[in-house]
């Protein structure tokens, strides 16, 4: 092999390898770009899917249509390390879809100190999601007590009439709204409650609305 047979195998060598590193790095630069993207992609896959009972949100509820009515039930849960009472102030109502409903929970805080909480919710059956619009409610947001301290808390919301044209769910005549209140969201993520709270809350525990 002569020299310059050489040198043209260096030459063709370093090319390849500049190919390969090239492609390395736009793989490398597509993977973290897709990390950032999984993040609003799941946040819309779940808003239109209602996937794992992400309800949507929405300013205001469109006014009742037809006489088809539903019942929304009301469940609450507290975490062991919560030192509150918290509770539905009623078991369900029972409105016509599209109609405006008004629920309210309350919560105690039984210690001699303040104590800081924090709530996640879901509906059930999960595939209601998409249908489920709330309009306000305490949800992902911090709340403090002083000792003995009772206070009331709203929750507004309202169901798509949509949800009786769609066959995997207009047979269903109730839903249930549950809330969960932690003392942090790091005893939520331990709970595995994080998981079914859907997109609205970050890796951190920040809010995402």
């Amino acid at each position: 092999m002569t020299a310059m047979d050489q040198e043209q195998r260096k030459a063709e060598l370093a090319r390849r390898n500049r190919r390969t590193g090239m492609a390395a790095a736009g793989l490398v630069t597509f993977m973290v770009g897709l990390s950032f993207a999984a993040v609003p992609l799941y946040d819309l896959f779940c808003r239109v899917t209602g996937y794992g009972g992400t309800t949507q949100r929405s300013a205001a509820a469109p006014g009742a249509v037809g006489d088809r009515q539903i019942t929304i039930r009301f469940n609450a849960t507290t975490h062991p390390n919560l030192p509150w009472r918290f509770i539905p102030e009623q078991p369900s109502v029972t409105l016509r879809l599209g109609e405006e409903g008004l629920a309210f929970y309350s919560a105690t805080n039984r210690a001699e100190t303040p104590v800081r909480g924090v709530s996640l919710y879901n509906v059930t059956p999960e595939k209601v999601g998409r249908y489920f619009h709330k309009i306000a409610c305490f949800c992902f947001e911090e709340q403090t007590l002083t000792p003995g301290e009772r206070v009331d808390m709203p929750v507004t919301f309202w169901v798509d009439p949509k949800i009786a044209e769609d066959p995997n769910t207009r047979d269903i005549t109730t839903i249930t709204l549950s809330y969960s209140f932690f003392r942090t969201m790091e005893d939520a993520q331990k709970a595995g409650a994080l998981a079914n709270a859907g997109p609205h809350v970050g890796r951190g525990g920040a809010r995402q609305n």
